[in-house]
């Protein structure tokens, strides 16, 4: 581990009698970035979230948590293997100024994880506890879809993480949202809020919104349940160029909708 550095002890709940440590420094913040689905872009909002933070002068990584559909290695054109330095340490990749590790790194691109629940706590915590994060100030994880494994056994390992909810607008996507946002609460995980993915489409010509999968979703579901709505991202080409070609759309120089909704919604979790 890097000299100067504190270890983050994190305990978990006493019915758990367990205790971890994460190579971090103590004051990072855990933001998990979950959905009820799959589908809804909550990668894509994920690694958006971190090079946003990052952009601001913190020091950003991303777990990459989703451990059947790993997809930050693409998203953020990084290849390789992390290189152990003992039998029980590595060092994530970094790009962009952001550190990553992920199960991408791991196994080949096209190689199904065939795991049931205990090889999934198993490997969640050997990953996050022998991964040397450093002076972090923000770890953003991506949350496989739904309610299961991951999301749980990382709500032990990590008591004080914070959670932020993506949906789209239709009815049956903010519907499964829900289950996602009950978990968390469930679990006494800090809520940030929802974010609303694919809200609108703006046509070049005209300049008018097209809701193409409904409107308000998110927002309603907010609404519901208590808890802030941070914002709609439009559906643009441009984000999908960026996940396809490894630079994300918050790395632009670029004066879209879908960046400046990133730049304020992060704007607003970095005073949360």
């Amino acid at each position: 581990m890097a000299e100067g550095i504190p270890e983050n002890k994190k305990r978990l709940n006493a019915s758990s009698k367990e205790e971890v440590k994460i190579h971090i420094k103590s004051s990072a913040k855990f933001i998990a970035v979950a959905s009820g689905k799959g589908g809804v872009g909550k990668s894509t909002v994920a690694v958006n979230i971190a090079a946003a933070i990052a952009i601001k002068g913190f020091k950003v990584g991303i777990f990459d948590a989703d451990v059947y559909g790993f997809t930050i290695p693409k998203m953020l054109g990084i290849t390789g293997r992390p290189r152990a330095i003992a039998e029980d340490q590595i060092l994530p990749l970094e790009k962009h100024g952001i550190k990553v590790m992920s199960m991408g790194f791991l196994v080949k691109e096209t190689q199904p994880v065939i795991w049931r629940g205990p090889m999934i706590h198993k490997a969640i915590k050997q990953i996050l506890t022998q991964t040397l994060w450093g002076d972090l100030d923000y770890l953003i994880i991506d949350l496989p879809p739904g309610t299961g494994d991951v999301a749980i056994s990382l709500g032990m390992l990590v008591p004080d993480m914070s959670i932020i909810i993506v949906t789209t607008p239709q009815d049956v996507s903010s519907k499964v949202a829900c289950r996602a946002l009950r978990m968390a609460k469930t679990t006494n995980l800090k809520i940030l809020g929802i974010i609303e993915n694919m809200s609108y489409f703006i046509c070049r010509k005209c300049g008018e919104k097209a809701y193409i999968f409904g409107q308000g979703g998110g927002e309603d579901l907010a609404r519901e349940e208590g808890v802030p709505f941070l914002g709609e991202i439009p559906l643009e080409q441009s984000i999908r160029e960026g996940s396809d070609s490894g630079r994300p759309l918050a790395l632009e120089e670029s004066d879209s909708p879908a960046k400046k909704t990133f730049e304020r919604i992060v704007s607003n979790i970095l005073k949360m």
